[in-house]
C-alpha cells in the first residue's frame, strides 16, 4: 500500500515538488493545482506556486495541449474526438483544446492517420477479413477518436482492394495455362 506523501509547509518546497513533477512529465494548469493541493500544508500556498510557475512559462495549457495533440496523433495514432476528450478530461479549457486540434490536424492528416491505424490493424488480423473482423475493426477507430464517416469511408476502400484481390486470385485459378487441373474439365 502506498503511503501518504508528506505535506510540504513552505513555498519553496511546493515549488520543488512541483519543478520535480514537471520533469517527469508536462502537466496541464488542473493537474498541478490538484498536485500541490494534496501536498500542501496551507491551501494559500498554492495560488502563490500556481502563479510563480505560470509567470515562469512552466505551466501553459495552450502549450500542454498541442504538445498532447501532436503526439498522440503521431505516435499513437488517435482522431480528434479521443484527444479532444483525453484532453477535456485532464482539465484544459476547450479554448485551448480547439485550437491545439486545428493546428495539430492542420495539413488534414487525420485520413492519413487513420489509414495508418488500419494499415497497422490489418496486419495484426489473421485470415480473411470477415463481417465480424471489420465490425471488430470499426470498434477499435471509434475508441481510437476517429470520425464515423470517416472510419465507413476507409473500411469501404479496404473491401474494395480484398474484392480486387480475391477477384485477381480467382482470375489465376481459373486460368487454364497457369492451373493445368482445369484443361480436363
Amino acid at each position: 500500500m502506498a503511503r501518504a506523501a508528506r505535506k510540504l509547509s513552505t513555498e519553496e518546497e511546493l515549488y520543488s515538488a512541483a519543478m520535480r513533477a514537471l520533469m517527469r512529465r508536462a502537466h496541464s494548469v488542473h493537474q498541478m493545482r490538484v498536485l500541490l493541493e494534496r501536498r500542501a500544508a496551507e491551501e494559500n500556498l498554492v495560488p502563490l506556486v500556481m502563479q510563480r510557475l505560470k509567470r515562469s512559462g512552466y505551466l501553459d495549457d495552450a502549450r500542454f495541449a498541442l504538445e498532447f495533440a501532436c503526439s498522440h496523433a503521431r505516435t499513437r495514432h488517435q482522431g480528434k474526438y479521443r484527444i479532444a476528450r483525453e484532453l477535456r478530461t485532464l482539465g484544459v479549457p476547450d479554448r485551448h483544446v480547439e485550437s491545439a486540434l486545428e493546428s495539430a490536424f492542420a495539413e488534414g492528416n487525420e485520413s492519413a492517420l487513420l489509414r495508418a491505424r488500419v494499415e497497422s490493424k490489418r496486419k495484426s488480423l489473421r485470415g480473411p477479413l470477415t463481417q465480424q473482423r471489420y465490425a471488430s475493426l470499426y470498434n477499435n477507430l471509434m475508441r481510437a477518436g476517429f470520425a464515423p464517416q470517416a472510419i465507413r469511408g476507409e473500411l469501404n476502400r479496404l473491401r474494395s482492394e480484398a474484392a480486387a484481390d480475391s477477384a485477381d486470385v480467382d482470375g489465376i485459378a481459373a486460368d487454364p495455362k497457369i492451373n493445368p487441373d482445369l484443361e480436363d474439365s
